[in-house]
C-alpha cells in the first residue's frame, strides 16, 4: 500500500479533523486545561435518556451492551441482514469508559485511513451516545469493537453482525 501522504490525502486527513474537532466541541471537550486524548463533559445520549445499567462480569461481556447501546441511538443507521461481500470500511475502536458510562478517550486499533470521513462518523456516534450503561460490576471499563461500514453508510458491529454474504 502507497503510504506517501498525496495532496488529496491530506485534504481528506484534514476534513477528518476538522469533523473530530467540531464533534469534541459539541460534545463539551474543548474545556481549557483538558488533557489530549481525554475527553470531558460528555453528555448524555441523542435520546437524552440515561441507558440501563449493564451488570457484565467482563469487559467481553460488556461488549454486547455496548454494542446494543449505540444499535438503540443509531436504528436508521443499522445495516439490515447479511453484510455484501466487500466494505467499504473495517475499523476497530477502544472506547475508555468511566464508572458512569461517560466516554474517557478512544483510540484506533484499526483506523480505516482511506475513508476519514468513516472515521470521524464512528468517533461521532460514539460521543453521541454517551454515556453508555454503566457497567456497574467492572465499574470503569474499556469496550473494544470492530465498525462494518457499507458504501451506504450503514454499519454492523462486529459483536452484533449478521455475517456478510459471500463473494463469487
Amino acid at each position: 500500500m502507497n503510504a506517501q501522504l498525496t495532496p488529496r490525502r491530506l485534504a481528506h486527513v484534514a476534513l477528518a479533523a476538522s469533523f473530530l474537532s467540531c464533534a469534541l466541541w459539541l460534545a463539551g471537550c474543548g474545556s481549557p486545561g483538558a488533557v489530549p486524548g481525554q475527553l470531558s463533559g460528555a453528555k448524555a445520549g441523542a435520546s437524552g435518556a440515561v441507558p440501563r445499567a449493564s451488570n457484565a462480569a467482563t469487559a467481553r461481556d460488556y461488549r454486547r451492551d455496548a454494542a446494543r447501546h449505540v444499535y438503540d441511538l443509531n436504528r436508521s443507521r443499522i445495516y439490515s441482514g447479511q453484510l455484501p461481500p466487500m466494505l467499504y470500511a473495517v475499523g476497530t475502536l477502544q472506547v475508555n469508559l468511566d464508572t458512569g458510562g461517560k466516554v474517557v478517550s478512544m483510540h484506533w486499533l484499526r483506523a480505516p485511513q482511506h475513508a476519514p470521513e468513516v472515521i470521524a462518523e464512528i468517533e461521532r456516534a460514539v460521543l453521541q451516545a454517551a454515556p453508555f450503561p454503566a457497567a456497574t460490576r467492572l465499574g470503569a471499563v474499556t469496550w473494544t469493537d470492530t465498525w462494518l461500514w457499507d458504501k451506504s453508510g450503514r454499519f454492523q458491529l462486529d459483536t452484533l453482525t449478521e455475517g456478510q454474504q459471500q463473494g463469487d
